[in-house]
C-alpha cells in the first residue's frame, strides 16, 4: 500500500511538462500522426495480428490510452483535432460541403476556430503537414501550415495514382516518381521527411508536423509484398479473429479480464445486404461459416489487403522514427498517434466496389454490385490493376473488437481510437493508461501545454473560441475529473458519457431543434461493460432522463443544435 501511495504521488511529476520555459530551444518538436479508419484493435500493441513493430515500439516506450475518443467520422474528427473544439463548434458537425447557414454546419472550419498550426506558428514553431486534409477550404497553407503535400477535398484517393496529390503553396518543387513507383503512403512520408529537413535549416525553432495518412481508408490498396504476408491469415474468418483478438487484448491489459465480446454488429444498410444475398437474419453480420467458400476467399483477400495497408503505414512511420533518430531529435519530440474513427463498415458484409475503370477517381460515387472475385481477379485485389473496393461490415466489426458498431456511429466501435503518446525526454517509463478518458479536442490543449504557447483570444480579426480540451499530460497526471462530460453526435446519432455512464442511440434521434420524443436510448456502465452488451435503460430510467437533459443542454452550447435539417 505504501508503494502504491508513493507511485500515485509520483505520477503527476512523471508526466508533467515544463511549460514555463521561455527558451525556444527547449520547446519540443511535435509530431501528430493520424491514421484513417483504423480499428481500435488493429495494432499489435492493442491486440491485433497485423505486424506493426514501429508503433509497438513507440507504445513500449510511451503511453497507450485505452479510453480515447474521436468524433465518429473523418472530417468531424479532423476538425476537432486541428482546432481543440467539438466538430460542430468548428463548423463541421456533419460533413464538409456547402455552408448550411448554421454555425455547426458551415461545412468548413469557421474563422472562430484556430488550428494547431496557426497557434504554434504564432509561438515560434515551423509548421508542416502531409496527407489528407478533408476540412474543406481554405486549405492548410491558409490555416497556418508553411508547407503541405496531400489531397484537400476528397475522402479517399487511388493510392496508385499520383495526380490526386498536390503540393502547397502552389509552385513549390515536387518530387518525380518513375512509372509504377508511386504509392500514396510512401509519398506522404517522402514529403514529410523533406519538410523535416526544411525545418532543420532553422535549428533554433521547433517544428510541428501533422502527418495524416489516408491508410487504411478505402479504396483498400497495398504493395503486393505487404499483402502477401497476410494471404492465409484471414481465411479463418472474422469470428475466429474476433475471439483471438479479445484474448490478446485481455492479456495486454487493453481491456479488462471480464470484458465480453459484443454480438456481431448490425448491418448498416440491410437492403444492400438483402440485394447481395447475405445469409443470416439480414440484420446482423452473418457467421463466417454461413458463407460459401468462394465468398470466404474473396473476403479473406480483402482483409489481407487492409492488413497490408496498415503494415505499410507502420513501415513508413518507421522511416520517420529512423529519420528523427538519425538527426538526434527523437528524445525531444512529442509523438501522438491515433485514428480518426473506428473501422469502416460501408455498407454491408460484402463491401462495395467502383467496378468501372472510369470511376477510379477520388470522391466518386461507390456502387454496390454483388461482385465476387475468384482466380486471377482475386489475386489482383489491392494492386494497381484492381477495382477500388472496401471490405465491408463483417471485417470492420472484427477490427473494432470487442466493441459494437463502426465509423459514423457513436457506440464504442465508432468513437474509440488507439492513442500512443511517446516523448522520451518527459515520459521515462512505459504505461498502459486506463484510469481516465480523453478526447480528440485534447490534442490542441496538449500542444499548447508542451510548447509553452499562448492560445489566442483573436486571430486575423476574428474572436477565437476557447479550447474545449485538456492537456493529455494533465490527464496522465490524474488531474482531470473522473466524471468529465463528453458528448458525441453524428448523422443524428447522439451520445453522452459522464463518468462510468454512457447514454447512446443507434437511431437518428435529432431533429432541427432537439431530440425526437420516440427515440429509444441505450444506457451502459462503461466501466463494467465497455462493449455495450447489457442495456440498463429500463433499470435506471431516472439516469436516462438525467443524461438526456445534460446532453441536450450541451448540444445547444456546442452548436449541435439548431440543425439545418431533420
Amino acid at each position: 500500500m505504501k508503494n502504491l501511495i508513493l507511485l500515485l504521488l509520483f505520477l503527476p511529476l512523471l508526466y508533467s511538462c515544463d511549460t514555463e520555459t521561455s527558451s525556444r530551444d527547449k520547446a519540443p518538436n511535435i509530431l501528430v500522426i493520424l491514421a484513417d479508419d483504423l480499428g481500435y484493435s488493429d495494432l499489435g500493441c492493442y491486440g491485433g495480428e497485423i505486424q506493426t513493430p514501429n508503433l509497438d515500439e513507440l507504445a513500449g516506450n510511451g503511453v497507450r490510452f485505452t479510453q480515447f475518443y474521436n468524433s465518429a467520422r473523418c472530417c468531424p474528427s479532423r476538425a476537432s483535432l486541428l482546432t481543440g473544439l467539438y466538430p460542430h463548434q468548428a463548423g463541421i458537425g456533419s460533413f464538409v460541403g456547402p455552408d448550411r447557414g448554421v454555425h455547426g454546419y458551415t461545412g468548413s472550419l469557421t474563422p472562430n476556430a484556430a488550428t494547431i498550426a496557426e497557434v504554434l506558428k504564432e509561438n515560434g514553431y515551423r509548421t508542416f503537414g502531409s496527407g489528407k486534409w478533408h476540412v474543406n477550404k481554405p486549405g492548410p497553407t491558409d490555416r497556418g501550415f508553411e508547407e503541405y503535400y496531400g489531397f484537400l477535398e476528397d475522402y479517399g484517393i487511388d493510392s496508385w495514382e499520383p495526380k490526386w496529390m498536390q503540393r502547397y503553396p502552389e509552385g513549390r518543387p515536387e518530387r518525380e516518381y518513375a512509372p509504377g513507383e508511386f504509392f500514396a503512403t510512401n509519398a506522404i512520408t517522402d514529403y514529410a521527411i523533406d519538410f523535416l529537413n526544411e525545418g532543420r535549416k532553422t535549428p533554433d525553432q521547433p517544428w510541428f508536423l501533422y502527418l495524416a495518412y489516408q491508410a487504411p481508408h478505402f479504396p483498400l490498396q497495398a504493395p503486393e509484398q505487404d499483402i502477401e504476408k497476410y494471404k492465409d491469415t484471414y481465411t479463418v474468418g472474422w469470428d475466429v479473429i474476433r475471439e483471438q483478438r479479445i484474448e490478446r487484448m485481455k492479456k495486454l491489459g487493453v481491456i479488462s479480464e471480464n470484458e465480453k465480446l459484443s454480438e456481431r454488429s448490425k448491418i448498416p444498410i440491410p437492403r444492400i445486404a438483402e440485394r447481395n444475398g447475405v445469409p443470416g437474419d439480414g440484420l446482423h453480420n452473418p457467421a463466417w461459416d454461413e458463407l460459401d467458400t468462394d465468398r470466404q476467399a474473396d473476403l479473406a483477400r480483402r482483409m489481407a489487403v487492409y492488413a497490408g495497408m496498415v503494415d505499410n503505414m507502420d513501415q513508413n512511420i518507421g522511416r520517420i522514427i529512423a529519420d528523427l533518430k538519425a538527426n538526434g531529435e527523437l528524445e525531444n519530440t512529442l509523438i501522438l498517434f491515433m485514428s480518426d474513427n473506428g473501422a469502416c463498415a460501408e455498407w454491408d458484409p460484402f463491401g462495395f466496389e467502383y467496378p468501372n475503370p472510369d470511376d477510379r477517381v477520388a470522391g466518386g460515387t461507390p456502387r454496390h454490385p454483388n461482385v465476387l472475385h475468384t482466380g486471377e481477379s482475386l489475386e489482383k485485389l489491392g494492386g494497381p490493376d484492381s477495382p477500388l473496393f472496401s471490405f465491408g461490415s463483417g471485417w470492420a466489426n472484427a477490427c473494432n473488437t470487442p466493441f459494437s458498431m463502426y465509423k459514423q456511429y457513436v457506440h464504442e466501435g465508432g468513437i474509440s481510437s488507439p492513442l500512443i503518446v511517446h516523448w522520451p525526454e518527459k515520459i521515462k517509463e512505459a504505461r498502459l493508461f486506463t484510469e481516465r478518458y480523453a478526447h480528440f479536442n485534447d490534442v490542441m490543449a496538449t500542444c499548447v501545454d508542451v510548447a509553452g504557447a499562448t492560445y489566442p483570444d483573436s486571430l486575423n480579426g476574428n474572436a477565437i473560441s476557447p479550447m474545449e480540451g485538456t492537456s493529455l499530460f494533465t490527464t496522465l497526471g490524474g488531474n482531470t475529473a473522473p466524471d468529465r462530460l463528453l458528448t458525441f453526435e453524428h448523422s443524428g446519432h447522439p451520445a453522452i458519457r459522464v463518468g462510468d455512464w454512457k447514454l447512446v442511440s443507434s437511431e437518428r434521434a435529432m431533429h432541427k431543434t432537439g431530440i425526437r420524443d420516440t427515440v429509444r436510448y441505450e444506457l451502459y456502465n462503461i466501466k463494467a461493460d465497455r462493449s455495450e452488451t447489457k442495456d440498463l435503460s429500463e433499470e435506471y430510467p431516472e439516469k436516462v432522463e438525467e443524461l438526456k437533459k445534460s446532453m441536450v443542454e450541451e448540444f445547444s452550447r456546442t452548436h449541435v443544435l439548431p440543425r439545418p435539417f431533420n
